[in-house]
């Protein structure tokens, strides 16, 4: 990705030094005071090698209503994340450690990614689309209906190593007017690819019971989807990726009393997903093997919406936590797509 920190910085399209934002206060929340932190707990030993002895939870951003769908920019050393009902697209700086508004308002946008040529891509609730911010700033839209109908609230994105675009489209977003604007869906409950060439929109899940996060396997032959309103619990499903088309749909993880969000991917096929039902237990991030297996878990006082990989080698998780963003080096870095 061959993207200039000049051209990066015209992708809000905003003057965001007008819009700079005191540090926030955060004692409310400490860090811990001991080495290893408590908080991260390996549940199975094969959790213990992604640990880090010496690293510890930290929150870098409070004072939100909804944070979700980070998204890490590498070449500028960034993090960029939603906070949904304030309508503001969040940054980070992980130089300074100051936050400021990127993008306000920003069509209450929830999830995030990057193509394969460093562009951000957003999903929109109350346009109802999914964008893409070009190096000058301006949005351009790539879809925001399929068969003539508009799309309900597009959710969680990622970009396949072909370009291709894979989104989740449920009605959360517009169910009220609290992340967006009260409307009738019009569409099933899909999981779409959009062709980077021709932007044609193509159902790889149809009628999929509340579709949220989503990411693939490092080697891209699997790919995990929330389904956040199967009952009676929460699942995580798989299917395998045979030429852009799922197939042997099956249940992957049973949450149980849980409630996963978004998800990602480590190098080892290993899946971090954000949790939580809020109560101390499960409030946080938890870790399950290739196998579906749990095998760690990260306890925050919140709980979790969506994560990603990111820092300067990729070992750094940051963590979309209701009103907060925390982060936590670990000894494993963020699935890098064939």
């Amino acid at each position: 990705m061959a993207t200039s920190r000049r051209d990066l910085l015209k992708l809000s399209g905003i003057a965001t030094a007008s819009l700079l934002l005191s540090q926030k206060s955060f004692a409310a929340w400490t860090s811990s005071a001991r080495y290893p932190d408590p908080r991260i707990i390996a549940v199975d030993d094969s959790f213990k090698p992604y640990m880090l002895s010496s690293a510890k939870v930290e929150q870098i951003a409070t004072g939100y209503r909804w944070a979700e769908g980070p998204v890490w920019f590498g070449d500028m050393r960034m993090l960029l994340w939603s906070d949904i009902p304030n309508d503001a697209i969040m940054r980070w700086d992980e130089l300074s450690g100051q936050t400021s508004v990127f993008r306000h308002p920003a069509n209450y946008s929830n999830g995030h990614a990057r193509d394969r040529q460093g562009r951000l891509i957003s999903c929109e609730h109350d346009t109802r689309r999914i964008t893409r911010t070009e190096y000058d700033g301006s949005i351009t839209v790539l879809a925001d209906s399929f068969d003539g109908k508009p799309l309900n609230s597009p959710n969680d994105i990622v970009v396949k190593s072909d370009g291709s675009i894979w989104f989740t489209d449920p009605p959360f977003g517009i169910s009220g007017f609290y992340e967006g604007h009260k409307a009738t869906p019009e569409l099933p409950q899909n999981v779409y690819r959009l062709d980077p060439e021709t932007r044609k929109l193509t159902v790889v899940l149809g009628d999929v019971n509340g579709p949220n996060g989503l990411c693939f396997s490092p080697d891209e032959k699997i790919l995990y989807v929330v389904e956040s309103r199967a009952k009676p619990n929460r699942l995580i499903l798989a299917w395998d990726v045979v030429d852009n088309t799922l197939k042997n749909k099956r249940v992957h993880i049973d949450c149980g009393n849980g409630t996963a969000d978004g998800i990602a991917c480590d190098s080892d096929g290993n899946l971090w997903c954000g949790w939580g039902q809020g109560t101390e237990e499960l409030d946080g991030v938890r870790v399950f093997n290739t196998q579906g297996k749990h095998i760690g878990t990260i306890q925050l006082p919140e709980r979790c919406a969506n994560l990603c990989f990111g820092g300067e080698k990729g070992n750094r998780l940051f963590m979309a936590s209701s009103t907060s963003v925390y982060s936590l080096y670990v000894n494993i870095q963020g699935a890098k797509l064939v």
